[in-house]
């Protein structure tokens, strides 16, 4: 004779707390101000993180740092970078014949 369990009922995921260690908001709210701050606008997570640790501040891990930029959509190269206009294919407009000339460079198979 076989035992059977009875089946579990399924009530999703279980619900987690938030750990005693998690920052408040106001915190976050710090942490981001940092990381936008004239400073260190241009810099990693890691160089900011380094950066406080020399002056003897401690404001979160590389790893809170990332996140609270993930929160805030911020994740992706900090760096200014230059933005070049977009390039316009260049048209041939012929209005007599013989103006344009083309020719085909595309690989044929041997006959």
């Amino acid at each position: 004779m076989r035992r059977t369990r009875p089946a579990a009922a399924d009530t999703g995921p279980p619900v987690r707390r938030a750990p005693a260690n998690a920052l408040t908001p106001a915190e976050r709210e710090q942490v981001l101000r940092l990381l936008n701050s004239p400073e260190f606008v241009d810099a990693a997570p890691a160089q900011i993180y380094a950066a406080m640790l020399d002056q003897g501040v401690y404001v979160g891990s590389i790893a809170t740092m990332y996140r609270v930029l993930r929160e805030h959509a911020q994740v992706r190269d900090r760096r200014r970078l230059a933005r070049h206009p977009a390039r316009r294919r260049p048209e041939l407009v012929a209005d007599a014949p013989r103006q344009v000339y083309t020719w085909d460079i595309t690989s044929w198979p041997d006959r």
